[in-house]
């Protein structure tokens, strides 16, 4: 891992962040567990709404890139059509409108879609927390990322630039806030992702569907 080669990390923290990062891995384990039981019957209701519908798979699965450039499947629940183009963010198709369904729109604004992540935490192809993983043909995201060492990191069911941004970033700032998580990585750090992250979804703050109508909030969020 790029954080745990850097030449400028000394040996107490090279110690400390190897047992944050075991403490890290043994949170995901337990809270994604726990929230799999405790979720159990949301997924079921959710299922059933799907295939109410739209016919096609209940899951959607994506290609995206893990820890260290190695790719992986991502799972969400389908909120789109089965005829949707494939490997392209939502936000730069033209009309998205017209591949969401009326569930799956639901599913989006409150982040529901993404409960079946659950699933590659516990594999460990992701965290709970950690840089949101780029599609495996977001060329210019995995190099920005290269900058900041933010490929070397696991991705992340939520993170520091998903609470500053998310979908209305430009592709650099995003890389930058990606690099800044990587940087102030650790517990308090996490907790106040984890947080930020429960207030977003509750605000629906940086969630866009089309990619014409969001100049003005983005000068915003750049201007604080």
């Amino acid at each position: 891992m790029f954080l745990l080669f850097n030449n400028n990390i000394t040996n107490g923290q090279e110690g400390n962040l190897i047992m944050y990062l075991i403490a890290k891995r043994a949170v995901d384990i337990t809270l994604s567990f726990l929230g799999l039981i405790i979720l159990l019957p949301v997924f079921f209701i959710i299922i059933i709404a799907i295939k109410i519908e739209s016919r096609g798979p209940v899951l959607f699965k994506q290609k995206r890139v893990g820890i260290n450039k190695v790719h992986f499947n991502i799972l969400k629940f389908r909120t789109m059509k089965i005829d949707t183009p494939k490997d392209s963010p939502t936000h730069l198709l033209v009309n998205p409108d017209q591949y969401i369904t009326k569930v799956g729109k639901f599913l989006r604004k409150t982040s529901l879609d993404e409960l079946p992540q659950i699933f590659n935490i516990l594999l460990g192809d992701m965290s709970i927390i950690g840089p949101r993983p780029a599609l495996w043909n977001q060329y210019d995201l995995i190099e920005e990322r290269d900058i900041y060492g933010a490929n070397e990191v696991l991705p992340g069911l939520t993170g520091w630039a998903q609470i500053n941004g998310r979908d209305e970033l430009p592709i650099d700032i995003k890389a930058e806030l990606d690099g800044e998580y990587v940087k102030k990585m650790g517990v308090i750090f996490d907790v106040k992702c984890f947080f930020g992250t429960i207030i977003s979804v509750l605000k629906s703050d940086g969630v866009v569907e089309g990619g014409s109508s969001t100049k003005s909030r983005v000068e915003e969020k750049l201007s604080k």
